[in-house]
This record gives structure tokens, sequence and C-alpha cells, in this order.
């Protein structure tokens, strides 16, 4: 079955155009993997990279298609459109909350990105995308026991530069990107980006008539370059977005008894059900948003020195705000609502310094974070859950569950690289963390005034306290060493062998459960705090060009783990715990390159076996830890009048899968494939394209999150979200040179 669907989407087709027809898509590109630029199959990591150019001509424009095309890795959505993570080997977040910090680092122009809340932002005028996988703790600043994926955007130059891009696309979607750079003075440059994205839900509302999971972004990004002499620039980025959606979306399927789907047999809680067989439809009596705003500002400045020395200093201020809400029974019952809300603001700080001496390459510095979470979760619930007594008229109760957290991590880093000999190098690194958390947070049955509010429920002068089910405050500090050690051999030119032994570690935290505690559980450390994990990774690696066919590049590893923080969902409430003991072992292979002069592939296939041990002794696999990964594009291009005509193919197969713990048929998905295709015509001066495209091409309907809230003693039901269903769309895009 796995080997017909490869063999099908390479035969539908498609593959990599050549720009300008004397340049190939898949050329070996530079990466600053290491924080300094190299040839990407020079260094001794699993790296997946595109350019901006590279990403233009496939037509990539979001963190989706790009991760699809990594082996081993996926783009993981907790809660629908509203929360986006990242999965590499097996490593994942699934928690929607946001004190909970994601294995799988992101960065943006080196910022670390700790909300993954902000984590759903839209990829435009991008220099770069790098995708590392494999701990990556010694020269990052944040937790990366899973990998890091770092997006760099496009700088200001003193040539003017600019483009703009519009998309007609399915569901009356309307979408414009757009930049424009140029000098100011001789030595000052800018630059300014913009995206705007809208388009209709895609989900039938037959209750209300409004549809849900619309789109509608805006994103503006602008940046100045300052460069005084040659030997010192300051980089300033100012960014803000935001984000209105109508979501909240769940395919409400009959769950009688517990662990069970009963999709034939109405819900005796609710007294509904839903089997017309459509999951992009449902009846909402109280549809659901996602309000998100993110402002930051960063300064960038780099002094080389002298010839053997740089001085590097990044500063960063970030703030996210998010009030999101959903119909969490998904049916017309005004049953239960589940909300959250996020005021978080981050400063970091890094100071680098790099050099050599002689043939010795070193970089060493220090790192800052202070991380200031104000939130809230709860539930808008009638009849009043937990606390007993009445609401007045026109108002409701439920839960409120606000918490503060502060993070303050410190730590501070030094990597070394040596040649023995021109084919034989040894790199080692050190990273010591120090991180300070404080926590409070407690549980309370409440009574929502004006709960019509679009933020009436997470405004303290609209809520009447009715009892306190449960308070936690506690705080810890933790010390953690990561660690590098990894040779790099050429046997012969052309083929890196590089063998690894990297030490990732996560820093520990706390749960913010939604619903009250059941006996035994209480609101202790044993219950709500889980410690630092750490990983020892041992991976084995291959990077070799294969002539003018391209690059084929292999990595085998094996990952043990101690305290393991594995991810569990309990109805809706997110749970952390430390596992006593778990491993993974696995492998990947990528292909990039050209067959003939016509003809782009990229190719992908990653195995990895995940197991983790239980408190109770038994052993289970990590949610969203799929054993296979496949992925493949095929790109054609030829000339057409004055430009060139590109057909392209692409695919991704992804695994069986769970969602929480259990190996109840609820919270399973089984293996499926994607296949999407497109046709762009470039003129011959590359001013101008024109793309049609088609995503999810056959209408493949699979399940990306799933909450089991089955049995009689919960609702009866089982929430299933549903990746998009199949889009097509239309882009003009116009570059000034």
């Amino acid at each position: 079955m796995r080997i017909s669907n490869i063999a099908l989407a390479l035969a539908l087709g498609g593959v990599t155009q050549q720009f300008a027809f004397a340049q190939q898509v898949f050329e070996e590109i530079s990466v600053v993997a290491q924080k300094r630029e190299q040839s990407v199959q020079d260094v001794g990591i699993a790296i997946t990279a595109l350019s901006g150019e590279q990403l233009d001509a496939l037509g990539f424009d979001n963190a989706q298609q790009v991760t699809a095309m990594a082996p081993g890795v996926q783009t993981v959505q907790p809660n629908g459109e509203a929360n986006y993570s990242v999965g590499i080997r097996g490593v994942t977040n699934s928690d929607f909350t946001t004190n909970v910090e994601s294995p799988v680092a992101l960065y943006v122009d080196e910022v670390y990105i700790s909300q993954m809340s902000g984590a759903g932002f839209s990829l435009f005028d991008l220099e770069r995308v790098e995708i590392l996988r494999g701990p990556q703790g010694t020269l990052f600043g944040r937790n990366a026991t899973g990998g890091l994926v770092h997006y760099i955007t496009r700088k200001p130059t003193q040539e003017l530069d600019a483009y703009a891009k519009i998309t007609f696309g399915d569901y009356n979607q309307k979408k414009f990107e757009g930049a424009i750079g140029t000098g100011l003075t001789d030595n000052l440059s800018t630059r300014v980006s913009v995206n705007i994205n809208k388009a209709d839900g895609y989900i039938t509302n037959r209750y209300t008539g409004n549809d849900l999971n619309n789109a509608d972004d805006k994103t503006a990004r602008i940046q100045f370059l300052y460069s005084p002499t040659s030997d010192f620039e300051a980089l300033f980025n100012f960014r803000y977005a935001e984000q209105n959606i109508d979501t909240g979306f769940f395919e409400n399927v009959s769950s009688v008894r517990s662990g069970e789907l009963t999709p034939d047999e109405i819900n005796p809680v609710l007294g509904y059900i839903d089997n017309d067989g459509d999951v992009y439809a449902g009846d909402y009596d109280d549809p659901g948003f996602n309000d998100l705003e993110t402002n930051g500002a960063t300064a960038t400045l780099n002094w080389q020195i002298n010839d053997e020395l740089k001085l590097v200093s990044i500063s960063d201020v970030s703030n996210v705000e998010r009030t999101y809400i959903e119909d969490s029974d998904a049916s017309p019952v005004p049953l239960f609502n589940f909300f959250l809300t996020t005021d978080a603001k981050q400063f970091s700080q890094e100071l680098r310094l790099e050099g050599s001496a002689g043939d010795l390459l070193w970089v060493t510095g220090a790192y800052y974070l202070d991380l200031d979470i104000d939130d809230s979760n709860g539930a808008i619930s009638d009849p009043l859950i937990g606390g007993g007594g009445t609401t007045a008229e026109g108002s409701e109760g439920g839960l409120f569950n606000p918490y503060t957290s502060t993070l303050t991590s410190t730590s501070v880093f030094a990597q070394l690289e040596y040649p023995f000999r021109d084919d034989l190098t040894l790199i080692g690194g050190l990273r010591f963390i120090q991180d300070e958390k404080e926590f409070d947070f407690s549980v309370s049955a409440v009574e929502f005034l004006n709960p019509e509010s679009v933020a009436g429920f997470a405004d303290s002068d609209n809520i009447a306290l009715q009892a306190v089910l449960g308070e936690y405050a506690a705080s810890r500090k933790d010390s953690e060493i990561a660690a590098r050690l990894q040779l790099n051999w050429y046997p012969v030119e052309d083929m890196l062998t590089y063998f690894s032994w990297n030490r990732g570690v996560k820093g520990g935290g706390y749960n913010a459960p939604i619903f009250p505690l059941a006996p035994p559980n209480d609101y202790d450390d044993a219950t709500l705090s889980y410690d630092p994990e750490q990983l020892d990774a041992f991976e084995a690696g291959l990077k070799t060009d294969v002539g003018e066919f391209g690059r084929l590049n292999a990595a085998l590893y094996y990952y043990d783990y101690n305290d393991y923080q594995i991810f569990n969902i309990i109805g809706l409430d997110t749970i952390t715990i430390n596992s006593p003991d778990a491993s993974s072992k696995g492998f990947e292979l990528e292909y990039q390159g050209q067959i003939g002069d016509n003809w782009d592939v990229l190719l992908g296939a990653a195995f990895n076996d995940a197991e983790a041990t239980l408190a109770d002794g038994s052993t289970t696999t990590p949610v969203q830890s799929p054993k296979w990964n496949y992925n493949g594009l095929v790109r054609y291009s030829m000339p057409l009048a004055d430009g060139y005509l590109a057909l392209q193919a692409d695919f991704v197969f992804r695994d069986d899968v769970k969602f929480a713990l259990s190996d109840a048929e609820t919270v399973q998905q089984e293996a499926y494939t994607i296949y999407n295709a497109s046709i762009t015509y470039t003129s011959g001066d590359d001013s101008w394209q024109v793309r049609a495209f088609v995503d999810n091409l056959a209408d493949e309907e699979y399940v990306v999150q799933a909450f089991d809230l089955s049995g009689p003693d919960v609702f009866g039901i089982t929430e299933q979200y549903y990746g998009k269903p199949r889009w097509w769309g239309v882009s003009f895009k116009y570059s000034w040179f």
C-alpha cells in the first residue's frame, strides 16, 4: 500500500523548475546551523534547507508545506488553525496551553519563539528556512531536544528590490504579499514586507449559517540596516501580526461507551447525533473565535573586530496576546465552551564572540531569557460546574483558572572545531543552563456575568467567584548541561561522514489542568510539576554529492532519555509527566537533485521507533509519533514562448498516529497520504510569474487532533479536528529588480 502510494505520487508527473533554464531549483545552499555560513553539505547535522528562491519556485508559503518536505518532520495542530507546532523524529508538543514550551524550538532571525500561540505565522519574503534534526542545545539558546526550525528573513540592501504577489483561491481566498527594499542613504537601507490573507470558512455551521475556520491574518515587518563602516552593521527589525478568525470547529462523533466510536447511536448526554458523513459540517450553537496579536522588535549588531574576531549581539522584545474560545461539545446544546487567554511578554539577549586561532575555530557566548506569562483557561457551562448554586438571569456558570508563570533562563556556551587533518575534524561544545521558574495557579467555580461579551470571560469585572476548588503555587530552580562531541571525516572528496553524541536538555515546568482534580490526585508537586528531561542522542550520518545528479544524505540515530517529558490528553486536559525510561531509534534518507536537464526531484524517507515507560511499568508509543514518513516532489520544466513552464507534483505519507497515550480507537488516526499539484509559468527575465495549484488533490479526510470525551460520565462524544479539504488557487507575482 505504501509503495503504491509513492509510485502514484511520482506518476502524477510534476517536478522542479529551473529558473532562467540555466539553473536548477535544488542547488546546494549555505546555512548558518553552526552560527557561521557553511555549505549545507559540510555541516555534520541532519538538515533540510530551502532558500527563498527555492521556496518561491516551489510555491511554498506556509510552514506545513516546508516541514512536509523534510523527512521525519511534520506540523502538528493541537487545536486547529489557532496553534501550530513542529514534530521532528516523533518529538513534538501537542499541548495547546502556553505554559508548556515545545521540545522543537522555533527561531526567526536567531530569536527564540517561546509561545506556540505565536508560531502560526505566514512565511513570506524569506531568505532561507533551515530545519535541523536532533538536539541543538549547544549553540542555540533554549529547548531543542528534538531539533529546531530556523526562519531567516530577507534583509535590506542598497539596491532597489521589490515584489508583489496576489492569490485568489478556493473559499473566496484573497491573499496579498509584497516587499520593497532600497537604500535611504549611503549607509542606511530599509525593507518593508507585508502579508494579508483572507478567506471564507471551509466549515459549514448548519445551526447559525456562519462558516467556521476562515482566514483573516495581517502581518507587517520593517527592517533598517545601518552600516557606517565595512566592519560594523546594525539591523533593526520591527514586526506586527494579528489574526481574528472563527474557529473551534470539531467534528462530533458519538461515543456512547468509553473509548469507542459509536457514530450510529444517539448521544444520551447531548440528545444529539451528527452522522451525515460530512466531516466539514456541524451544528454549533456558540461558535468560537481566535483573536491573536503579536508584536516585537529585534536589534542585531555585528562587529568584525579584526580578521580573527567577531562580536554579535541579539536583543529582542516579543509580546503575544490571545483570546480563544470553542464550542467544545460540538453540538447545538449549550453545554460546554472551553476558553483560554494568553498575555506573554518575552525579553532575550544573546552575546556571542566568534573567532579563530590558526586552524582552530571557536565560538562562545551568553544567553538570557526572561518570560512573563499571565494566562488563564476554563469553561463556560450551563449548568454551573463544580461549585453548586445558581446563576443570575443572563449569566452562566463555569470554571475560571488563572495562572501566572515567570521564567528566567541564563546560560553560557562554547564550541570548538579543530581539524586534525584535511579530512578529519573534531567538534566539541558545552552549554551550562540555569532556569528559575515561578508558577501560581488556581481553579475556581465562577459566574460569568456577561458571557456573550467578546472578551467577557477574561475580564475580572465580569466574573463573580462561587468557590475556589483548588490552588497551587510553586517555584523551581534547575541546572542543566547540554553538550556535543562529534567527529567529521571525509573518506573521499565530496563525501562527509559524521559520528556524534549530543546531550540535549529541556527545562522543567508545570501543568495547568482545566477541570478540578479528582482523588487521589492533588494540587501538589507530584501532580502538577514535571522535571527537566535529558537526552543522549547518538547519530551517524552521511552526506554525499552524486555528481550532476545532486545530493544524497542519510542519518542513523538512537535516543536514550532520562526523565522524558511524555505528553498525554485526558479528556480536554493536557498533562505532561516524566517517564522513567524512554528511547527511540530510526533513520532518514533524503535526496535533492536533478535527473536530466529538465527534471528536479526531492525524495525523503524516515523511520522512527519510539517507546516510553509509564509509572505503572507499562510501555507506550508517544503521541504524534508516526513510525514511517515519506515525502516526494517532482518537477518538470520546459521552455514555452519567451518563458518557462513548470509542472509540479508532491506528496507526503504519514503513518498511524495516536493523540493520547490510550490505545482506544477514539484517539487514533490511520496512515494517510496527501497529494498536491501545480503548474507555473515564468517570464524569461524572471520579472513575473503565474501559478495555479491544487492542495490535497485527492480531497483526503484525515484527523490532525482528537479529544476523547466518550462515555456517559463525560460528553459521550469524540472531538475530531480534520486537516484542510481540497483547496485550489491561482497566484500572480511581479518583481522589480
